[in-house]
């Protein structure tokens, strides 16, 4: 919004500008389809604006959250816009949370509104009845929100132009404490994520991206969907991961670019319709989430598609470093070489001495994209920082030629089908049920999933508990990626000489456990 209300101009680096700047340039170039939905740049544009014009007028502006619980779709990313255009942070939610989970998060995110796709009504019902304060909800598109914004409870707040460090995303994720926080991205942080990713994915108006990761992750925003809005592409949503779908899906809408998890293009490649994707118009897929094992690469490359290698993590908006689909061969399970504007090192992770040539230790990053912090919870992100750097918690080994690949996790988190999980806040939701004393929960290898979780349960004294009812306790309390496949109950759990969970043999038993079902 380049000033139509009066309020001074926006900051250079605001992301409300792309769309504006793009519908002036190509307004009638299909922007996003929505399941055979389409619609152009300055439709687009036209209702991101009113919208924002209508949340200024109800009161809504910079400092500001508005919370969503959608799937991906045009009247979504239409939303993401109009707050984009009028200073308010955008907070997309998880509908895979249960229940319980999704309440806690709303509640910490404490947003002045909330807007529901009508397909989760029921759950944002149950979830807006367990929140202390609820917000107030309305419905996505055009017969809701865009068509009566409810007035801002109490003041409005005082309007003013959007400001490159307001907030833009916020984004929440399973850290290694038993809580998801939310990682709050600015606009700049944002702008120089893409631009950043700009120089590897070199996307054009001409490029049609397939967007495939729901938009509670940061990656369904920052690593291909806005960049291909911020240079004039048609983006097409795909509201659920089902293989033969998206596999017809880059045929039929000659798909050029496309971005998701190791598990994905595990379960593509097993498809018999994979062979159709070879020779077609896809010529770049990058891969992140999770290291990719080098024969699921090794398959994609033999299809004439390889595939570029990323890591990242929320914090930083997500992108630190790309390891292009040239190298993967010369470069098998690597991770790349930093993005531009991304400063990496490798630190000790017990001094936090700065080791140079080839070296292996924690990666710490810096730059322009990193986060402003965690959403009201200053310890947490004072915990992450040291000085102007990013601690990643994650282990990586550099080479003689500048090629960093992951070698362990100082986080105690593992990740399933590109999700992270925390087995603190597994443990907490097992532990809810009465007849648990105690639970640890560590993840083992998968080959579909990367790794799944198994769960180790101490019953309270004298209790009648088996595994099936400790799963279907799991699955009520939790999303179902953080629900583990085994539980195995056992008398104490294991112990360091200083009462530290012992999480190692832990893991060493749930291996062999894993492995001794496939023989």
């Amino acid at each position: 919004m380049n000033d139509p209300t009066g309020l001074g101009a926006d900051g250079p680096h605001t992301l409300g500008r792309w769309l504006t700047d793009r519908a002036a340039s190509a307004p009638d170039h299909i922007a996003i389809d929505d399941r055979g939905v389409r619609i152009g740049y300055a439709d687009l544009e036209d209702r991101a604006r009113e919208l924002a014009l209508s949340l200024r007028r109800a009161g809504y502006g910079p400092g500001d959250r508005i919370a969503t619980i959608s799937g991906n779709s045009i009247d979504h990313v239409v939303v993401f816009f109009a707050c984009a255009k009028a200073g308010v942070a955008f907070v997309p939610l998880s509908w895979r949370l249960s229940s319980r989970e999704l309440s806690e998060v709303l509640t910490q995110s404490s947003p002045a509104l909330v807007l529901v796709e009508d397909e989760y009504i029921g759950v944002a019902t149950e979830v807006l009845r367990r929140v202390a304060t609820p917000p107030t909800m309305a419905l996505l598109g055009t017969t809701g929100i865009e068509a009566g914004v409810p007035p801002r409870p109490g003041a409005p707040t005082p309007a003013r132009g959007v400001r490159d460090d307001d907030p833009l995303l916020v984004i929440y994720t399973s850290g290694s404490e038993s809580a998801p926080k939310g990682v709050v991205l600015t606009h700049a942080n944002c702008f120089w994520n893409n631009l950043a990713l700009a120089g590897a994915a070199q996307l054009t108006g001409d490029d049609v991206v397939l967007s495939m990761l729901p938009q509670f992750h940061v990656a369904a925003w920052n690593c291909q969907p806005l960049l291909a809005w911020w240079v004039g592409a048609t983006v097409v949503l795909e509201r659920s991961f089902q293989p033969q779908r998206i596999l017809q899906l880059l045929v039929d809408r000659r798909v050029t670019a496309m971005m998701g998890v190791p598990t994905q293009y595990r379960l593509l490649a097993d498809d018999p319709a994979f062979a159709d994707v070879a020779g077609g118009m896809l010529r770049q897929a990058l891969v992140g989430g999770a290291t990719t094992p080098p024969e699921l690469a090794a398959r994609w490359a033999a299809a004439g598609i390889p595939l570029t290698q990323g890591y990242g993590l929320t914090e930083a908006a997500p992108n630190v470093l790309c390891l292009p689909a040239s190298e993967s061969t010369r470069h098998p399970g690597a991770v790349g070489r930093p993005y531009p504007h991304v400063d990496v090192c490798i630190a000790d992770p017990d001094t936090g001495l700065v080791l140079d040539g080839v070296a292996t230790g924690e990666l710490w990053v810096r730059g322009p994209s990193v986060f402003a912090g965690y959403l009201h919870d200053a310890a947490a992100s004072a915990r992450v920082r040291q000085g102007e750097w990013l601690r990643t918690g994650d282990i990586v080994h550099r080479d003689g030629e500048g090629v960093y690949r992951i070698v362990d996790r100082l986080k105690d988190i593992f990740i399933s089908g590109g999700e992270n999980v925390a087995p603190a806040e597994v443990e907490r939701a097992l532990e809810l049920h009465p007849a648990v004393a105690q639970a640890a929960v560590v993840g083992v290898p998968d080959d579909v999933w990367g790794e799944r979780g198994v769960a180790f349960v101490v019953r309270v004294e004298g209790a009648l508990l088996g595994e099936d009812e400790v799963l279907a306790h799991a699955r009520a309390e939790l999303a179902g990626f953080k629900v583990p496949v085994r539980v195995v109950f056992v008398d104490e759990l294991p112990r360091s000489t200083i009462e530290k969970l012992a999480r190692s043999r832990l893991r060493e038993r749930a291996a062999r456990l894993v492995e001794g079902n496939r023989a």
